[in-house]
This record gives C-alpha cells, structure tokens and sequence, in this order.
C-alpha cells in the first residue's frame, strides 16, 4: 500500500501532510481534479496503450433517434459501446433517480454484440433498473439531453455556422448523464470481472469509458441531425468546440455514502494523492518548471472565472479563488528560485489563502510532475474490514483515543450535534437526510455517520473495562455483538490515517455537498455547479483528447494530457468552418 513504485521509491518515505488536516470535510470539499483523477488516467492508458475507437453501427433517423455502435480494441480485448436514442417529451425529462425515461441509454459490453445481444440489449437497456440486464454488459448508464445547447448547435450547425462557444461554457455539454451502473448492479458483470481485467482494473475506468464514447457519440449525432435538416448547407462542428465539449453529470445525495462505506478505497485515493504532492513539493524547480506553474494559476484562473453557476456559496468560493490567484503569481515572480520553492508554496499558500485556492495551488504542482503517473495504478484497494478477537481490549480504546480522538471530542448530546439523520427512500432505497425530532423516519435511520457510532462504542467499552479489565475484544463482542462492525472498522482504519473523514455527518453544519465534491474530484468533475445543498451538476471531459485524435498518428504525451482546466475557444473558429465541406 505504501509502495510509490519503481521510479518513486526514493521519495516513499517523504512527510506528507497531517491526515488531521487532509481529511477535513471542508478541505476535501475544496478539491479540484487532478492529474490523478480518473477521466485523466483513463485518457493516457488510452493512448499509451493506442486504444482504437471504430463506428460499427450508426442507424439514427434524421431526428436522431434509433442505435448506434462503437467497437474499442485494446491490446488486450475487445469491447462495444451500444447506444440507444428514443424520443422523450420534454416533460418526462427529469435528473431525479425516479425518472423511467431517458433520451439515451447505453452500455459498455465485454466482447462482441451480435443480433441477439442487440435484441436483448434493445428490450432491456431502455429499462434500465427496471430491464433484465446481460451479465457481458460492464457498465449501465443513460443521459438526457441539454435543451438549450442541443436546440442551438442543431440550429448554427443546419445553417452552415458554428455555435457560440460561450454557450459550451455557459453549459459544457450536449448531454448529461443521470446514473452510471457498475459493479454487478442490476444483473451486470460483477467488479470480480473486472477486477483481473488490465483495461479496466482501476477504479471507475469503465463507467468513465462509457461517458467518454457517450461524448463522441453526442457530436456525431448533432452533426447527423445537421446534414439530415439542410445537407447542403450544414457544417461539421469545429475541432476546438468538439474538443470543448464535455458530458453533463446530474449527481444526489446517492453518491455520499460511498465516501464512508468504502474507507478503504478514500484511502489509496488520498494517499495517493497526498504522495503525489509530496514528490512534487520536493523537487527542486527549474525556471522552466516555474514559469510553467505560473501559465497554469493563469489558467486555471481563466477557467474559473469563465464557470458559470447559479449557487450563490459556489459562485463566492469561485470569486474567492480567482482573486487570490494573482497574489500566487506575484509571489512565484518575486520569490526567489530556491530548491525548496514548492514547500515555500504550500506553506505560503496554508496561511493566507482560502481553502479552494490553497488546493487548487496542490493540484497544479502536482500537474507539473508526469512522474506521478505511476501512482494511478494504486487508487484501487481491496475493501476488507478485518476483526482481531483477540486484541486485549484495552488496546483497543487506545486505537479508539488515538486514532478518533475527533469523534471522542464531539457532544453528541446537543441538538446541534445530532441535528440530521440519514436514510433511504422506500421508492428508489436512496440515501436521504432528514431534520431529526422534526420530520419522520429517524426510526429507519441508516449508520451512516461514523462518529457517533465510534463514541457509543467507546463509553460502552469503558464501562466494559471497568469490570473486566484483562478482557479481550473477543469477550467484548460476545456481550454486545452489535458493536462488531464498528470495532471491525476502527481496528483495520486505525492503520490507515486518510481512510476516515473526520466529521460528524449529524451535525447541522455538516455541507453533503462536501461529501459530493470530495469524490467528484477523484472522478475528475470540473464546472462544479450545485442545484441545491443536496445535488450538484457537473462536466467531465472537457478538453479531453477526441476520439480521431487518439486514434491518429503518434503524438507527445505530454502535450496530449495537457488539458486540465478547458478555456473557451477564441480564435481559429473561422477558419475551420470556411474549409469545412
């Protein structure tokens, strides 16, 4: 778990930050992706392994509607992106998980999908959780589309003219998607498939294939519905806006458990993250590397200032960062060029920064070492929580004193303090909050919040103490079997400082959208832009690689995942549209 890899191995044993201080909910709901995010991970094994995207099957009416196919051979397998479009009234289409019609649905399939697949595939997919789903299919998903950018670029593209770019960065995507199933969910090949397979053994990396071909399925359908509208005189979409396009995400609360039920996978995922930053921090900076930072803080600057959200706490946190960024290229201009100038950085920025700018500055220091690459291949982690009987149970409250000394400091008595309980909602079994000694349901409340479980067990393991002081966890548990699964998870966390968020999920100051940014990030979400305190939509893959680049000749890594933080395209438009056929 600890190993950085062959290259890194000489900074294995580097300082990295205080988990105290890392897992915050706040501070990990400041986040931004980074070069260790998913969607960017995904993007270099495609290239580096050469990863060929083919149309197979493209049968769209002229409004859009019908199948269409994509084949995607690595050098290790064969698989096919099957996507199928129907129409939707405008009416019916809704983000909430309750929706039972979409105007896409799609699925990444194992192998090859003949007639009778299709036919399957075709009855079921639609459906959804509702279908009986193939177990070859890898992944589940469905989209719908974004009314106003689709109707527009339909509408510019028909008449022979580019859209607006500002309409991408007003809204950064032609669809966006409502749910994306892995893992064994309604009947699909379950993540042990996955698990042995090279193209897809790290976290996500199917679901985020399948938003990636979604993406270059959403462009080559509105070009479709262009030539079919006026053939004469549509345009192709221009590379630079293709490339500015991402895919929409409508994401719930239904995403913050996995934070607290898979401690082991936050883990690999901050540790990781926090490696990273660590080598970065260490190395000693060239000019270049200097002057490379500050064009990223411009950037990124840029891209800020540029996302458009109608939440007024976002939209402060965003004005926020933007106008501490040029105090970081003041400072990295007029410090001087010192081998310990990163570790200056970080401090700097820790005592006088808002929080999303002191990460942002992370991130980008991390953007500037490719070297970290190798740690994408230890995001992922067994999810076992292992039970030692025979611990002597006084070691155990020391675990507990050392360990969760955050959760021991809380008063669980205040209404503050235990203010929200979490559930799920009969209809969908989706995670809810609701104001306790208010509303109903407490009764069916989910353990969800991890704090005041580990309290309750402590003061009935103190009192346990009390009257057997030699016991063992074992006579502990045989007494109170209901403790068994916390004190499961408190002995195997207790080896593994960034697994648990430190934060009481009861609280009434407790933001659930901390908890969506914070695994977001990993995804490699940008625009972040909350609906309310409990749902967010976001943008993936934008700026990323087309799907015709990654399949063109041999080009430069590093240039080729240089696309973090997407600027909206100002120049070259023109040109293209007047060479386009």
């Amino acid at each position: 778990m600890n190993s950085f890899g062959p290259d890194l191995h000489p900074y294995a044993n580097l300082s990295l930050r205080p988990a105290s201080r890392v897992m915050q909910l706040e501070r990990l709901g400041s986040l931004h992706a980074s070069r260790l995010s998913f969607v960017r991970s995904l993007v270099r094994q495609m290239a580096r392994q050469r990863w060929q995207i083919s149309q197979t099957r493209f049968d769209l009416d002229a409004e859009g509607y019908g199948t269409a196919i994509y084949r995607l051979q690595t050098p290790n397998g064969r698989y096919h992106g099957v996507i199928f479009t129907r129409p939707l009234e405008d009416d019916a289409r809704t983000d909430r998980v309750i929706a039972n019609a979409w105007d896409a649905t799609f699925a990444v399939v194992e192998g090859d999908v003949d007639d009778l697949l299709l036919e399957q595939m075709a009855d079921n997919v639609p459906l959804q959780e509702a279908g009986r789903q193939h177990p070859r299919l890898l992944v589940l998903s469905r989209a719908n589309r974004s009314l106003r950018n689709f109707a527009s670029f339909l509408d510019a593209l028909s008449n022979g003219r580019q859209p607006e770019a500002a309409w991408i960065t007003q809204v950064g995507y032609l669809y966006r998607t409502t749910a994306v199933y892995g893992n064994g969910k309604f009947g699909i090949a379950d993540y042990t498939r996955l698990r042995a397979n090279p193209d897809f053994q790290r976290p996500f990396a199917a679901q985020m294939l399948a938003v990636y071909l979604l993406r270059h399925f959403s462009i080559e359908q509105i070009e479709h519905m262009a030539r079919a509208r006026d053939g004469d005189q549509a345009v192709p979409l221009a590379t630079e806006l293709k490339r500015y396009l991402g895919i929409g995400n409508s994401t719930g609360l239904g995403m913050a458990p996995f934070l607290i039920t898979h401690p082991m996978l936050v883990q690999q995922w901050v540790h990781s993250r926090e490696r990273a930053l660590a080598f970065a921090c260490a190395q000693p900076p060239t000019e270049t590397e200097r002057q490379r930072l500050i064009a990223l803080v411009e950037r990124a600057r840029d891209h800020l200032a540029q996302t458009v959200t109608q939440d007024s706490d976002q939209t402060e946190r965003n004005l926020e960062t933007v106008a501490a960024l040029p105090d970081i290229i003041a400072w990295l201009t007029e410090v001087p060029l010192e081998a310990d100038l990163w570790n200056q950085l970080q401090e700097w920025s820790e005592r006088t920064l808002p929080l999303e700018a002191q990460e942002l500055v992370n991130t980008l220091l991390i953007e500037l070492y490719p070297q970290v690459d190798h740690l994408e291949d230890q995001m992922g982690a067994p999810e076992r929580l292992d039970l030692t009987p025979e611990m002597p149970l006084i070691k155990l409250k020391q675990l507990i004193d050392t360990h969760y000394h955050w959760a021991l400091a809380e008063d669980f008595s205040s209404r503050e303090a235990r203010y929200w309980f979490w559930y799920s909602s009969a209809e969908k079994e989706e995670p809810r909050l609701g104001v306790r000694d208010e509303e109903p349901g407490a009764e069916k409340e989910t353990p969800l919040a991890i704090a005041p479980r580990v309290r309750h067990t402590y003061d009935i393991l103190c009192g346990f103490l009390e009257n057997n002081p030699g016991s063992q966890v074992v006579d502990f548990l045989l007494n109170h079997p209901r403790h068994k699964d916390i004190v499961r998870r408190i002995q195997t966390m207790a080896e593994t400082p960034f697994g648990e968020i430190r934060a009481n999920l009861w609280h009434r100051d407790m933001k659930p959208m901390h908890l969506l940014r914070t695994k977001l990030s990993f995804f490699g979400a940008s625009r972040f832009d909350p609906k309310s305190d409990r749902w967010v939509r976001i943008t993936l893959f934008q700026g990323a690689p087309l799907v015709e680049e990654l399949n063109a000749e041999p080009w430069d890594l590093n240039d080729f995942d240089d696309w973090s933080f997407p600027l909206e395209p100002r120049s070259g438009l023109e040109k293209e549209q007047e060479i386009a056929p």
